[in-house]
């Protein structure tokens, strides 16, 4: 997703086109703290977009979902909850609940709040799990875990209202090049994904919510 932007680089799995209408979405993914280039206003994500439309056509319509280190927001370098949406192809959107949009529900879960503890390299693994799933009458709602619901988006902010087409999981880095060459922000771990578990950040446990209500696992 968000292809469009030079600056923003990113490593993805979508769902096939074997299952056309989404009504859900659920994978499981470690949390890290990745490194940040000292005075770039860049950022670090891993995340789910749920989305039908297309950027090119100008109809473009996601909810996301995921972690990120964006210190230019929090102020800090730590891993934080967040969602957002669009419903224009990002000429606006809103992240967690700083405008209307996605309604809260739970008062035990803080969207924009730290994650803790994160994944060590080598050593133990922090993941979060990740639940979306379309009510036909209310909207779109997400859990972490197994019954902690968090909260919806709206069924009319969006084209979303029906199905998605498509879900995607991945990484995501700002990369504003600001001193001619590649950052050193760093995506997931920091490290690629030949050096294996506990050393790279994954996503795993994919599936997707089809048109009879059942899930279905994305191979790869």
């Amino acid at each position: 997703m968000r292809y469009f932007c030079k600056k923003l680089n990113y490593a993805i799995v979508s769902s096939t086109n074997s299952t056309p209408e989404i009504y859900g979405t659920k994978a499981i993914v470690n949390v890290w703290a990745p490194a940040i280039e000292e005075g770039a206003k860049e950022m670090s994500v891993a995340q789910i977009w749920i989305a039908s439309g297309d950027y090119k056509s100008d109809d473009l319509n996601t909810i996301e979902i995921g972690w990120q280190v964006l210190p230019t927001v929090y102020r800090d370098n730590r891993p934080r909850l967040f969602v957002f949406w669009t419903g224009n192809a990002y000429k606006t959107g809103c992240y967690n609940v700083c405008c209307p949009g996605f309604i809260q529900t739970s008062g035990d879960i803080v969207i924009g709040g730290p994650i803790s503890p994160v994944s060590s390299l080598g050593g133990s693994q922090s993941e979060i799990t990740v639940n979306v799933w379309k009510d036909r009458k209310s909207g779109w709602w997400l859990s972490l875990g197994f019954n902690n619901i968090v909260g919806y988006w709206p069924s009319e902010i969006s084209t979303l209202a029906d199905h998605a087409n498509y879900a995607q999981w991945g990484g995501e880095i700002l990369n504003t090049q600001r001193l001619g060459r590649h950052t050193t922000t760093q995506m997931g771990s920091g490290h690629f994904p030949d050096e294996g578990f506990r050393r790279s950040s994954y996503f795993r446990n994919l599936e997707v919510v089809d048109n009879n209500n059942q899930l279905q696992s994305i191979p790869i």
